[in-house]
């Protein structure tokens, strides 16, 4: 790619960014649209519509900005949950490790890979038609060594992100996650009620919905007890009782009676609450083959993303196009910001795909659908868009590269590099546009207008934020950072760009849309944990294979140590850090029940627990007005 087609790409997204800021700058102010980007202000009670017109409505203003970025940690906590603070975790974290090795890869070896002459000498005077390969350390000539200074920076670079891994305030996040306050917000029920202009009507209708409603009580008290539970929510009366009976095993046949921690009641997914552990294996088995071929059919959309990053292939699958493709503006839109289009366009749908499949996974709670969904999405996308692009090629050419470990690192050597400029495009398409169209959002405005349009009356529906959509991006582009860093520093600044607009629009969407559902007390941070890891020791795979390549045999049997020393320090953090994540210890368990064993409070807390957890095919439908007699559980004590 030539550099005039960046600056075109560069060019059309932060006129779309601009475009983005200045539309929610106006539209925000307008009360019609409260429910599109203040809804959880509305909800909360905490913003009211104003009717008098005001001229600053239609004027841009920044004022927005500060309030998110003076919002404090703390704020996120109290508000959003353990998961938005991990969340930000995540973008403070990736602006340290890019801020450091920014200043490496831009003010230190850019400058070295701009001396080098393997490819040809940089004509400043003529920039533009420049090949982005020169700002590479393809043009370092090989045996240089100025190759040394990218060694070093490899060195440093992942010496600094292990120290941030092990010092990212673990001991702080450990705290709040013992902390975290357990019960769900208070649910809010939406109550149906019937209205007349004769008072005698009304009482005749009410009358039958109430027999109505026991008629159906009936129904499911009699369906509860036609056959026996699977499965059910046990209690105890302190966490010490109910973490030993989890640890235990039940049964002397371990696929009989499977315990497992329950989640919040907002958190249970019910389908496949009494599912059989035959039923999860197989639906497990199921989604696994499912996502193999999802990401088999993905390659079709890579494959057309790289003709059209290659115009002497485009010219040759389309010769028709070959007129157009000699008009200078033309083929730079289309090299430079066509191809990543696609694929944002193609990727957008991945996310929902992933979280379909990670439902009939067999999990019995949203979160650990929404951590598995995650996960499948972060993995998608480093295969799909990383080392799809990188080995553009057939599936089985792909598949036969992993197959001879030995010749990945020369592989990686001579492929990562040659993609530097179609990555920075991506950057700057998915990264910045994207992120900006969020802060936008576009597709619950236009929802917006179709439902003034219609007269529609919902009722305001407060959104929660899809990590499983958002994270995998932040965590992809972090990959790309870590690997490109000593290869083609010059994506560091758009990755810089990117997380900053990340860390004010995500504080500004926590503060007034999004509203956490259910709570996963910060469990998404083990997968940022092991996609770093992995981003280092991909990058290490890539410099073994650089330095080989470039004829520095020293440098390469140098960096050896490296990924050995990197996967020693996770597993260190594994033993250490993860069970944090997993379980309580049974010193801090003992502590808390005998700090509360005199509290008055937790007398409701256990009569709350009875009816917490309520499956919803057996709630009473409560049209009546009257609804006392619709409180009480199906079956008695008298009953039993």
């Amino acid at each position: 790619m030539l550099v005039s087609a960046l600056l075109t790409s560069l060019g059309i997204n932060s006129g779309l960014c601009v475009l983005f800021f200045i539309l929610y700058s106006i539209l925000r102010k307008q009360p019609i649209n409260y429910e599109v980007y203040v809804p959880r202000l509305l909800a909360e009670g905490n913003s009211k519509r104003r009717s008098h017109f005001n001229l600053e409505r239609l004027i841009p203003s920044t004022g927005w900005i500060t309030r998110a970025w003076k919002l404090s940690e703390e704020d996120i906590l109290s508000s959003s949950g353990l998961d938005a603070v991990v969340f930000m975790r995540v973008i403070t974290f990736s602006l340290r490790v890019f801020s450091f090795a920014g200043i490496i890869g831009v003010f230190v070896l850019l400058p070295v890979n701009c001396k080098g002459t393997q490819l040809h000498e940089i004509d400043f005077a003529d920039l533009s038609n420049n090949s982005l390969d020169v700002f590479t350390i393809s043009n370092v000539n090989s045996g240089s060594k100025w190759l040394w200074i990218h060694f070093s920076a490899v060195y440093v670079v992942t010496i600094f992100v292990c120290c941030l891994l092990y010092y990212n305030e673990a001991k702080t996040l450990y705290k709040r996650l013992l902390h975290l306050q357990l019960e769900p917000p208070q649910q809010k029920y939406r109550r149906v009620g019937l209205f007349g202009e004769k008072v005698d009507l009304v009482d005749h209708y009410g009358k039958r919905l109430e027999d109505i409603e026991q008629n159906v009580r009936l129904e499911q008290s009699d369906l509860s007890l036609a056959d026996e539970t699977r499965a059910a929510f046990v209690s105890f009366k302190s966490r010490y009782g109910a973490a030993v009976a989890f640890h235990l095993q039940q049964s002397i046949n371990p696929t009989q009676w499977v315990t497992e921690e329950a989640p919040e009641p907002d958190d249970v997914y019910w389908p496949f609450f009494s599912s059989s552990f035959m039923r999860r294996w197989i639906s497990k088995l199921v989604v696994v083959v499912a996502c193999i071929l999802l990401t088999i059919l993905f390659l079709v959309p890579v494959v057309v993303v790289q003709g059209l990053t290659n115009l002497s292939q485009l010219e040759i699958w389309f010769p028709f196009l070959k007129s157009i493709l000699t008009i200078t503006f033309v083929s730079q839109v289309i090299t430079g910001y066509l191809p990543s289009l696609i694929l944002l366009l193609f990727l957008k749908i991945v996310p929902p795909i992933m979280e379909f499949l990670s439902s009939i996974q067999g999990y019995i709670s949203h979160s650990d659908i929404e951590k598995s969904a995650c996960n499948k999405v972060l993995w998608f996308t480093i295969w799909n868009i990383f080392f799809a692009t990188v080995f553009s090629g057939s599936v089985l050419y792909q598949v036969s590269i992993f197959l001879e470990p030995k010749n990945i690192p020369a592989k990686l050597a001579v492929a990562v590099p040659a993609q530097a400029s179609f990555f920075i495009a991506y950057v700057v398409t998915s990264g910045w546009t994207s992120t900006s169209s969020e802060l936008f959002r576009i597709i619950p405005f236009i929802c917006s207008l179709v439902t003034r349009c219609c007269k529609s009356t919902d009722e305001l529906e407060v959104p929660s934020i899809p990590y499983h959509r958002d994270i995998p991006r932040i965590l992809f582009f972090g990959l790309l950072g870590v690997t490109y860093f000593f290869l083609a520093p010059l994506i560091l600044p758009f990755l810089l760009v990117y997380l900053c607009l990340a860390y004010v629009i995500f504080r500004n969407q926590f503060m007034n849309v999004y509203m956490p559902k259910y709570e996963t007390a910060g469990k998404f941070w083990p997968i940022v944990h092991n996609s770093m890891i992995f981003s280092l020791v991909l990058m290490h795979a890539i410099a073994i294979g650089i330095f080989t390549l470039k004829k520095l045999s020293m440098a390469s049997t140098l960096v050896f140590p490296l990924p050995v020393l990197t996967l020693l320090f996770n597993e260190y953090c594994r033993k250490r850090f993860l069970p944090i994540f997993i379980a309580y210890s049974a010193e801090v368990l003992i502590k808390k029940d005998r700090e509360e064993a005199n509290d008055p409070a937790m007398a409701e807390f256990f009569d709350k627990l009875v009816t917490a957890y309520q499956d919803p095919t057996l709630m009473p439908i409560q049209y009546s007005a009257n609804a006392d007699s619709l409180n009480s559980p199906l079956i008695s004590s008298a009953d039993v």
